[in-house]
């Protein structure tokens, strides 16, 4: 069996649940598994409602009044309590701020292994090959699970793509009965993380216009946010954007900064160091402008402009206001 955890992210399925979701389903397919799919939280209902239209097995609803709010002790026993009944071959989260923290304590409380921040799976081999970046995305490395006890697996956001979830019915629907009490709580939670006071967040977002060192100044920026908000799009940035403090850290992508999958990136003035490369390589298209034709960032672009930023975006924006 395989099972894939869903993470309600204020009344809707966070975003690297669903892709989690077509990991769970290849997997699943490949090793010829049933799917489980759980929804867990107090309300669940909402995620509930949008679960039933995933094909799978099985989907396993958890719900609790002691889960109205994140706790990692919470969260991590329920967990635990349902891999003991259930003993899936994976388990399977997308790699979210809340995974992160929870789920290290279930791995140590079954002694099982945890392959976390997963970018991509090679289902051909013998033994499924999970790979993972590190030394800061400058190395890629490959990982088999050697366990018979089960593994845990957490899913960087855009190593798969949502647009290839199989929409069906499950089998069944469970109700799992959880055994929670208040003496399990032994810590509180403080208010929801944002990834920024206005509530800015780019994992989500559809649209997004990213710049970086070849917007020269501070005294350029507007330019790029001229043309995201003619575009509709949110604004971000590479790494050395932020770093020169000419936009805060929440609007940073990359291996150190957040990880996007929009429709349309717009890179303007980003060389693609393959540090930024890793925050948004699941992006749909790809639009980059460069005055420097070998820029790495031509190499993924679906679109690849050559020439100066301070002129073309300018004249885009202007265009763009005319329709």
């Amino acid at each position: 069996m395989i099972l894939v955890v869903l993470e309600n992210q204020r009344g809707k399925i966070h975003p690297f649940s669903v892709e989690s979701v077509v990991a769970g389903q290849k997997i699943a397919k490949s090793l010829n598994q049933p799917l489980s799919i759980l929804c867990v939280g107090d309300n669940i209902d909402p995620i509930h409602e949008s679960a039933k239209q995933f094909d799978c097995s099985e989907l396993i609803l958890a719900s609790h009044p002691l889960l109205k709010t994140y706790s990692a002790d919470g969260f991590s026993k329920i967990i635990v309590d349902l891999i003991k009944s259930y003993s899936p071959k994976y388990c399977i989260f997308g790699h979210s701020y809340m995974v992160r923290d929870y789920v290290p304590r279930v791995s140590a409380n079954l002694s099982i292994p945890f392959i976390s921040d997963i970018t991509s799976i090679n289902l051909s081999s013998q033994n499924i090959q999970f790979s993972k970046q590190v030394f800061n995305a400058k190395l890629s490395s490959r990982i088999e699970n050697e366990s018979t006890n089960g593994c845990l697996l957490s899913f960087q956001s855009a190593a798969f793509s949502a647009d290839e979830l199989i929409k069906g019915a499950p089998e069944k629907v469970t109700n799992f009965e959880v055994q929670l009490s208040d003496s399990d709580i032994r810590s509180t939670t403080e208010e929801e993380f944002q990834e920024s006071s206005s509530g800015v967040d780019l994992s989500t977002a559809e649209l997004i216009v990213s710049v970086g060192r070849g917007i020269d100044n501070q005294d350029n920026i507007p330019i790029a946010e001229e043309l995201a908000k003619v575009l509709g799009a949110e604004l971000a940035s590479s790494r050395p954007v932020v770093d020169m403090g000419w936009l805060p850290p929440f609007r940073q992508i990359g291996s150190s900064g957040q990880t996007v999958s929009p429709k349309l990136y717009f890179a303007l003035g980003i060389s693609g160091a393959i540090q930024h490369v890793v925050g948004m390589k699941g992006s749909k298209n790809i639009i980059a402008i460069n005055k420097d034709e070998e820029a790495p960032i031509f190499e993924i672009a679906d679109y690849a402009v050559i020439g100066d930023l301070l002129e073309i975006a300018p004249l885009l924006t202007e265009e763009l206001r005319k329709r």
